[in-house]
């Protein structure tokens, strides 16, 4: 583990240089690995982490970001994009429904993240692990956007394993996974899978060809392939990129 941590803290390094690092705090174990990496990579003070609540997000998950970075000298931030997702509901033919707004979310932060970056000369860490990313379980420029992705290499089991070895506070690490898009949305539920299961399924599906032999393989292979677009650039004449749209 420790041999890992340190491979990851010299891929920081040397992608960033002597620039900063900005990246979203959610209070959720993936953003508190990625932080807690950036921070011992470049210093703590070289790390602006952005909690960005909505008025769905617990109260809970605020504090828990707030004592992430206390723990690794992260400097913290706080700002509230409620008033930005209220601003759109004035747009003509709005729908509120709970994956369109939690969607303008994840890209409405993401936007931010992107202002104090570009404020400050800074890049935009990102904090997708391999599972979700294979699963396609992210938003398009919101969450799966970012000038690196130190942690993409890992599965969701993996990032847990650093996350105890680095010392993530407790309270983190035994929370349940969820995007805090919307009230009692949990990832694990919405992906149908717990998330050890996915790991082993996908870790299979990668060892024998993406062939599927179980109902929880086929599960998982099917949700990569209809989520294949999202891993891809964006189709174009000038590439010939294959994409779904």
């Amino acid at each position: 583990m420790l041999r890992e941590i340190e491979r990851i803290r010299n891929f920081i390094r040397e992608t960033c240089g002597a620039r900063g690092i900005v990246i979203g705090v959610s209070g959720g174990i993936d953003s508190a690995l990625a932080a807690a990496l950036a921070a011992g990579a470049v210093g703590g003070e070289k790390v602006l982490g952005l909690t960005l609540p909505s008025a769905v997000t617990p109260q809970e998950d605020i504090e828990d970001a707030a004592a992430l970075c206390r723990a690794f000298g992260i400097t913290h931030r706080v700002t509230d994009i409620g008033p930005v997702i209220d601003a759109y509901r004035h747009m003509e033919g709005f729908e509120d429904a709970p994956y369109l707004v939690g969607n303008l979310m994840a890209r409405t932060r993401m936007a931010v993240l992107y202002y104090h970056a570009n404020q400050r000369g800074a890049l935009v860490c990102g904090t997708s692990n391999k599972s979700e990313y294979l699963l396609g379980y992210c938003t398009k420029h919101g969450d799966n956007a970012a000038d690196l992705q130190p942690i993409l290499h890992l599965y969701k089991t993996d990032v847990y394993a650093l996350s105890r070895t680095l010392g993530i506070p407790k309270t983190i690490l035994s929370k349940e996974p969820s995007a805090g898009l919307w009230p009692g949305q949990r990832d694990e539920d919405e992906i149908g899978l717990p998330y050890r299961e996915i790991d082993r399924a996908l870790i299979a599906l990668e060892r024998k060809g993406w062939e599927a032999s179980t109902p929880a393989e086929e599960w998982v292979l099917a949700l990569v392939r209809q989520n294949a677009h999202k891993r891809l650039p964006a189709p174009s004449l000038l590439t010939g990129t294959p994409g779904t749209p």
